[in-house]
């Protein structure tokens, strides 16, 4: 076991000098193939990504589908515009992929290495086929944040941050709860109450917002109609605005007019008070009278004769003697008069 594990050893400082001895020959470390990396194939393709970022991505990193190593980063360098990094890669032939593919810079474990990934786009419907020679641009590549970018995130919410406001914050609440756990409990009680009168009326909600939607619909419809009315609007207001003044005066007026009908009503009050305690009397017996009132005002056109009486009466005048006394005189002295009287009812004419 000692033999074989000093044999190792010593092949792998062999391989190591010989690394060193052909990059002094002016082969980079990059240029070898590492143990065990991905099988190409025997025609692999090539493919280009572009990354804002890539981080310490290094060539010969792995280029893995489903978790499956199946290329090798080729090469990086900067791409024309300067900001951005294009991923040179190969990539076995047998890899099936999309047109719209995507790139995805990934890292074995938290300290581990960095690989690419490709995958198809997880929604939507992918076109075309991944060739040789395609790129996949800026939009369709993207990196995990590094743990150092994670660490300086939590630094600053633990040293400056968030932890103090949520200290604060839990602070404020149990100064404002302490205390009033009744109220708060009332409180969630008629939230509750609230809520479930909503859920009760639901239905009538949504048909006042079915409502609500017809009427806009409706309204909608009519635009033209409202545009219309609205612009019509316009002089009437317009004159509206040129009588501001006459308004103004009018209601001054009619102010003038309410303080002196205020004060003639309140000089007045007592006298008018008084006609009406005077007047109820008269109103008393007027209700006393009842129908008796409408009864005697039909004897007063044909007085002194009632109404049964003229139906009997042929003729358009009657002949009536009166006598009279003279109230001057010594000694009264009869007398006659002749009256005419209104023709009864029905009367055909003649003399009666």
């Amino acid at each position: 076991m000692r033999a074989e594990l000093r044999g190792a050893v010593r092949a792998a400082v062999a391989a190591g000098m010989g690394m060193v001895l052909l990059a002094g020959c002016g082969s980079g470390l990059y240029d070898v193939d590492l143990p065990g990396g991905a099988d190409l194939g025997d025609n692999p393709f090539h493919v280009t990504a572009d990354f804002k970022d890539v981080l310490d991505l290094v060539p010969q990193s792995a280029v893995k589908v489903n978790d499956v190593t199946v290329g090798k980063v080729d090469g990086i360098e900067l791409a024309p515009d300067g900001r951005s990094a294009q991923v040179s890669m190969l990539v076995n032939r047998s890899v099936k992929l999309s047109g719209t593919a995507l790139a995805r810079l990934r890292q074995s474990s938290v300290l581990g290495e960095k690989f690419v990934e490709l995958a198809d786009p997880d929604s939507g419907v992918a076109s075309g086929s991944l060739t040789d020679g395609a790129t996949i641009p800026l939009e369709r590549t993207n990196r995990n944040p590094e743990i150092e970018e994670v660490f300086g995130a939590l630094s600053l919410l633990l040293n400056g941050g968030g932890v103090g406001q949520l200290q604060q914050i839990t602070r404020e609440m149990n100064a404002a709860l302490g205390g009033n756990s009744g109220d708060i409990k009332a409180l969630l009680t008629n939230l509750n109450t609230f809520a479930g009168g909503l859920d009760q009326h639901k239905a009538e909600i949504t048909r006042a917002l079915d409502a609500l939607d017809r009427l806009s619909a409706s309204l909608g419809q009519r635009k033209d109609q409202i545009a219309q009315l609205l612009d019509g609007l316009g002089p009437g207001i317009q004159v509206l605005s040129d009588q501001r003044a006459q308004f103004v005066d009018m209601l001054k007026s009619l102010d003038g007019l309410s303080d002196v009908a205020v004060d003639v009503v309140t000089r007045s009050k007592d006298n008018f008070v008084a006609d009406l305690k005077a007047l109820e009397p008269t109103l008393r017996k007027l209700n006393e009278a009842g129908k008796n009132l409408p009864q005697a005002m039909e004897l007063l056109f044909t007085f002194p004769f009632p109404d049964g009486a003229m139906n009997a009466i042929k003729g358009d005048y009657l002949n009536v003697y009166l006598n009279y006394r003279s109230s001057t005189s010594a000694q009264a002295q009869p007398s006659s008069a002749q009256l005419p009287l209104p023709p009864a009812d029905g009367a055909q004419g003649g003399n009666g």
